[in-house]
Parts: structure tokens; C-alpha cells; sequence
């Protein structure tokens, strides 16, 4: 199938799944949330997955729909905890509603992305359910590592990534796991997926950072800038910090404690990821890690054509403006 052909089948999907009518202020931010779009790569993955051993991506339905909601209810609290103005271009549920709301309503599709599973029997429904508790975990630890390293002075390159692993790319190896196993894959042929998965999340957030800084705000739908304005230290700030020359360092350590003019901090901060390369480092770490996916996905025994779908996949994400 197309990339195209599994947008349709789970957009179809998702649009059938209609929430609950009452009550109205627990529901109706879920399906706001839902329907701002995005790019559901993470479902899209899952049904990709089933469809590489063989099996009909439609049963796997179920499984990507659980996903998608775990993931927009991450993005529910998380948009809290950063205070974010934005989501996708539109306004965040706690801005729009109140942040009660963002954290009942996203207590709530926390509890549907499980819900989701019941439809498979076991063996299969215990390996999904304890799959997913393992990744939600994972993702909190991910987040917490995150807000911890707000108020670090230094953070190592590699603790970062391991943040990032955790916040971001385990959930991209769920996906893929989930879709194998409904695929009726061995549990060996399913981790080697997930590690795909994983390494090629770490390609992703690596390019997210890159585009929070540098991206289009008419393409990247979220304030450009913020990682800057929240003070995060992305592969950005620590690529600069390894590259920089000692005045370029500490302007950068003195800017990342400024609460100033926001657009002075963004067009600063910038600056400096320019002129130690750390733009341009980050760009080949995006690479690097897409081809160390590659390598991994042509150790998988799935047919040449999944294996080309997944690649195509990969490379898409390399070249994303958003």
C-alpha cells in the first residue's frame, strides 16, 4: 500500500470513532485535540507494520487508533507543562478550555488508548497492554529527564539522547512493535522493528529540535522558537556548547537565563546555533541516525517491498520542513 492508501484507511477509521457526547467539557477537547491532524505518523507505522509480515493492516486498526490517542494525550499534558500557546497551528485545550480540563480530558485518552487494545484476544492482548504500559512509562520518565534538565547548568549530549529516546522515540518503536505482532511476527523479528522504530524516532526529534529553531511557522504549526524561549537544551545548545568558542559559550549560557524580549533571546540564540555549527551538526545527526535505521531494517525478514515502504517512511521524515 501507499503512504496515501494508509492515510485513508486510518483517517477513515478515526473519523468512524466518534467520542461520547456527555459530558460535554470531558469530550469535547478529546476530539478537538483528534481532529487538529497532525501528521499521525506513529498509527500510520503501526498499520505498516501488520502490512510488512503479510498480515491486513485493517486489523491492526485498532492498535494505531491506540496510539494516536496515547500520543495526542502526551501532547494534552505536555502542552501544559511548557505552558504552550499552540498546537499545530491552533490554539492548545488549556488555553482554549482551562488546564483542569487539559488534565481530566487527558486523563481520559490515556485510558482509551487501553481500551483500545480490548478488542484483541490473548496471547495477543496481554503482549499489546503490557507493551504499552512499558512505553507509557518510558515516555514519563523521558518527560521528567526533560523538565530536569531545564534548570541544569551542563547536560551531556548523551544523557540528552537519552531523554529523547524516552520521550520520544520508544513510542515510534511501539507503533511498530504493536503493528508486527498483529502482523503475527516472532518476538525476535518484532524487537528488531522496534530498534528500527526507535533509531528512527531518534532521527525525528533530533529534526524536530532543528525545525522548533529554524522551521517555518506556516509549515511547523508550533510556536518557532519555544525550545529557546523554555529554555530547553536541545542537541542544539549542546552541539553548540561542544563546538562554540569560549565567547560563544558563555553568550549562550547568559542568554539561556534571560527573560527579556522574547524575539531579541529567539534571533540571539539562532545566531549562535549558526555560527558553531550546530545547525548544521544537527542536521548530520538526523542522517546519521536514519541511515543506522536503514541498517537495522535490512536485517528484518519482512519482503523487499515493506521494507521499501519503511525506508520511503524514513526518508520522508529525514526531509520534513515541519
Amino acid at each position: 500500500m501507499s503512504l496515501h492508501k494508509y492515510q485513508q484507511l486510518f483517517s477513515s477509521f478515526l473519523e468512524g470513532n466518534k467520542q461520547k457526547e456527555e459530558p460535554k467539557g470531558l469530550y469535547t477537547p478529546i476530539s478537538y485535540i483528534l481532529q487538529l491532524g497532525g501528521k499521525r505518523l506513529r498509527p500510520l507505522l503501526t498499520l505498516m507494520a501488520t502490512d510488512a509480515f503479510g498480515n491486513d493492516p485493517k486489523d491492526a486498526l485498532s492498535a494505531a487508533l491506540s496510539v494516536e490517542i496515547f500520543h495526542n494525550f502526551t501532547l494534552m499534558h505536555d502542552d501544559i507543562m511548557d505552558a504552550a500557546p499552540l498546537r499545530r497551528g491552533k490554539t492548545t485545550v488549556h488555553e482554549k478550555w482551562n488546564t483542569n480540563t487539559g488534565i481530566l480530558s487527558g486523563d481520559a485518552m490515556l485510558i482509551q488508548a487501553y481500551q483500545c487494545l480490548e478488542m484483541y484476544i490473548d496471547p495477543l492482548y496481554g503482549k499489546l497492554n503490557k507493551q504499552l504500559s512499558k512505553t507509557a512509562l518510558e515516555v514519563c520518565e523521558g518527560q521528567q529527564y526533560d523538565v530536569d534538565f531545564e534548570t541544569q547548568t551542563t547536560v551531556s549530549i548523551s544523557a540528552y539522547l537519552e531523554m529523547i529516546k524516552l520521550k520520544t522515540a520508544v513510542l515510534v518503536g511501539h507503533a511498530l512493535k504493536t503493528g508486527a505482532w498483529i502482523g503475527n511476527a516472532t518476538d525476535q523479528e518484532a524487537e528488531k522493528l522496534y530498534d528500527f522504530g526507535v533509531l528512527l524516532g531518534l532521527a525525528f526529534q533530533i529534526q524536530d529540535d532543528y525545525l522548533d529553531a529554524f522551521g517555518d511557522p506556516k509549515d511547523f504549526g508550533k510556536q518557532v522558537g519555544g525550545d529557546i524561549i523554555e529554555n530547553k537544551k536541545t542537541i542544539l545548545y549542546h552541539k553548540a556548547m561542544e563546538l562554540g568558542s569560549p565567547l560563544e559559550k558563555k553568550t549562550l549560557i547568559e542568554w539561556f537565563s534571560f527573560d527579556g524580549n522574547k524575539t531579541d533571546k529567539i534571533t540571539a540564540v539562532k545566531a549562535i546555533f549558526d555560527s558553531t555549527g550546530a545547525a548544521l551538526a544537527s542536521k548530520k545527526l538526523v542522517s546519521k541516525y536514519t541511515q543506522l535505521a536503514f541498517e537495522k531494517l535490512e536485517e528484518i525478514q519482512i519482503s523487499d517491498d515493506g521494507k521499501k515502504t519503511l525506508k520511503a517512511f524514513g526518508n520522508n521524515l529525514m526531509e520534513r520542513k515541519f
